[in-house]
């Protein structure tokens, strides 16, 4: 199975950290993010994995080599310019078969995902785009007033809350979508999935109910890291308990 990792971007929002440090290579629980990234698909049964490089490459691509260390394919594609979310797959125009399923997923998102029941559920539904989604809570800072016409006040909410389904930077893509996607250019996912839903194209959803987290700010590391850790502890109380 094939996968793409993006991990071109400039992590302007994790400076000064990525100053000379890709965001793919900040650690979390010692190992870098992308390097947890790419031994779960491998557990998961991918054993391709193709990263999309941009910003300080040479790093990335010392840190991966091959893949052969871990137990994987690497290959690389380079954006010389910034090509977006969906852009850098109209490269692997000739490296995927058109009945062809496979991941896309941004490189700096911490997951306890099941990525191959991921796949297999964008394979049974035949879906050409699947957008793995999230939810996230949004708490108002402020009261919230409803007004009629007479601008009389009717009512007020102290801080409400609005769950939103977000996306969570993780994609199953058919190989037909590729027909979608310009060469070489700038181009997002929202973009792909607005010209696949033009064309009567079908685009789906899938609940991400195991941990997420994409690292947008330094604080997003030290939650992931407690959340990992956390997991981690379990797991291993689980397995003494079993052995008693």
């Amino acid at each position: 199975m094939k996968a793409v990792v993006l991990a071109g971007g400039l992590g302007t929002r994790m400076r000064p950290l990525t100053f000379a440090v890709p965001k793919t290579l900040l650690a979390v629980c010692e190992k870098p993010i992308l390097q947890l990234i790419i031994e779960q698909l491998r557990d998961a049964g991918f054993d391709e994995i193709t990263v999309a490089t941009g910003y300080l490459a040479e790093l990335i691509q010392a840190f991966c080599g091959d893949g052969s260390r871990f137990g994987v394919r690497v290959h690389y594609i380079h954006e010389s310019q910034p090509l977006g979310t969906a852009g850098p797959v109209s490269l692997l125009r000739e490296r995927v078969a058109r009945d062809e399923f496979f991941l896309l997923m941004n490189g700096d998102i911490v997951t306890k995902l099941d990525f191959a029941a991921f796949l297999r559920h964008a394979q049974r539904r035949d879906y050409d785009l699947t957008v793995g989604y999230v939810h996230h809570k949004y708490q108002s800072p402020f009261g919230v007033l409803t007004i009629d016409e007479r601008e009389e006040i009717t009512g007020i909410t102290e801080k409400p809350e609005v769950d939103y389904c977000i996306s969570g930077g993780i994609y199953a893509l058919k190989g037909t979508a590729l027909d979608f996607v310009p060469d070489e250019q700038f181009f997002t996912v929202p973009d792909l999935i607005e010209r696949l839903r033009a064309s009567g194209r079908h685009v789906g959803a899938y609940h991400i109910r195991e941990f997420w987290r994409g690292v947008e700010n330094p604080n997003h590391i030290v939650e992931a890291r407690e959340a990992l850790n956390g997991q981690l502890a379990k797991s291993m109380s689980a397995a003494s308990a079993a052995a008693k």
